[in-house]
């Protein structure tokens, strides 16, 4: 080999550590180039594992903006209820004791 060309081992990877690296894209929708930047991956090969990955589960669709916004919000709405009907329940009790 020539001073100038050196030779790069190819870096092997367990099929735990792409799935774990697909999940970041697939699951918690963080952008390929970002998880790869992160993992200190190339971009193309993590494309590569998420089309894969992809080819082989089609119904899972991942999440468009607006549909994460939207998830967001109603996750939101869903705290508030759960803590008006906790304060409800606990306020009904308090009277219900209060009329014995």
């Amino acid at each position: 080999m020539s001073k100038g060309k050196q030779r790069m081992d190819k870096r092997k990877f367990t099929e735990e550590y792409k799935q774990d690296a697909v999940g970041l894209v697939v699951s918690q929708g963080i952008s390929v180039a970002q998880a790869a930047e992160d993992l200190g991956i190339g971009k193309s090969t993590l494309e590569k594992w998420v089309r894969l990955y992809r080819s082989d589960h089609p119904e899972e669709k991942p999440l468009s903006l607006s549909e994460r916004d939207e998830l967001r919000q109603l996750r939101k709405e869903i705290q508030t209820v759960r803590m008006e009907r906790d304060f409800l329940k606990k306020t009904a009790a308090f009277f219900a004791r209060s009329m014995i």
